[in-house]
């Protein structure tokens, strides 16, 4: 136990973790915007592709779907537990620096002090999901070779998904270790339950994933009030410019999820044989655990 914490929260890479251009991979403006564009355009050029080459049945992935799901749970299990435990351990040590503000260390979960800086434990987990956020997008493309439409949600939200991990570390925002925590717990149940689906056992009998998305977005919504509250009532929250556009994209990310949502169970109520469409619209058929 005590080697496991040290390797989440002691080792001298993420004590003197830095967030910075020249010590950071993935760390400038061009590569982020550069990426992005790169992950859009693409996405649309092999979805156009099998469009034109008149390619109508799924491509075979065999094991990969799979297995990408089964890693990227095990990689937010790994976020989870270090930025928990980084957390724990910069609450004992920075405490004493908040007698005169009178914070809570869950007010700091909310709100950072002023000044705060991109460097040491929970910024390196930051980091860590940021880069994570690109190994999520790979999803898309086996949606497309699956046949599946390519949805502008979907690449909407893998693409504010990546830009807002950036800005919390560009700018130290307040609120994204709490974000990480229930972003990183969400996937490791939702990651886990597709590799289960994925090998061919039995899925829920009601939307699963979708649930767990309503459920992220709803503390999501409830937390970024407590920040506002935190700004408001104690002089101030580090980074709150870069706060303030993060909850414009929650806010978009969330009505157009309402949208998807809405329109999914109309679908439900005219074709009786859909039970389950998630976010990214996998379909189940009723009374079955096969997808469609």
């Amino acid at each position: 136990m005590l080697s496991l914490l040290y390797y989440l929260t002691e080792h001298p890479w993420i004590i003197n973790f830095r967030w910075s251009p020249t010590q950071s991979w993935g760390a400038t403006w061009s590569f982020l915007f550069s990426s992005i564009a790169s992950y859009i355009i693409l996405s649309i050029f092999l979805h156009l592709f099998l469009l034109l080459i008149r390619q109508t049945r799924p491509v075979s992935l065999g094991p990969v779907p799979a297995f990408h799901s089964l890693i990227m749970s095990l990689i937010s299990v790994t976020i989870f537990a270090g930025t928990l435990f980084s957390a724990v351990a910069e609450i004992r040590d920075t405490r004493w620096s908040w007698r005169r503000s009178k914070i809570t260390p869950f007010q700091w979960l909310l709100c950072f002090p002023l000044g705060t800086r991109p460097s040491g434990r929970v910024f390196f987990w930051s980091y860590m999901f940021y880069l994570s956020r690109f190994l999520h997008t790979f999803r898309t493309f086996f949606l497309i070779f699956n046949r599946r439409d390519l949805s502008f949600f979907s690449l909407f939200n893998s693409s504010i998904l990546i830009l807002m991990s950036f800005l919390w570390l560009e700018f130290s925002q307040s609120f994204q270790v709490l974000a990480i925590l229930m972003t990183t717990s969400t996937y490791a149940i939702v990651y886990g339950y597709r590799f289960w689906t994925g090998i061919g056992l039995p899925g829920a009998c009601f939307p699963f994933v979708m649930n767990c998305q309503i459920i992220l977005l709803s503390c999501n919504l409830i937390c970024h009030i407590g920040v506002l509250v935190m700004h408001v009532t104690k002089g101030g929250c580090n980074g709150i410019g870069a706060w303030i556009l993060n909850s414009v994209l929650n806010a978009a990310i969330l009505v157009m999820f309402l949208n998807f949502y809405v329109r999914t169970k109309r679908k439900i109520k005219v074709n009786a044989i859909v039970e389950d469409v998630d976010e990214d619209g996998e379909k189940f058929v009723k009374g079955k655990d096969k997808k469609i």
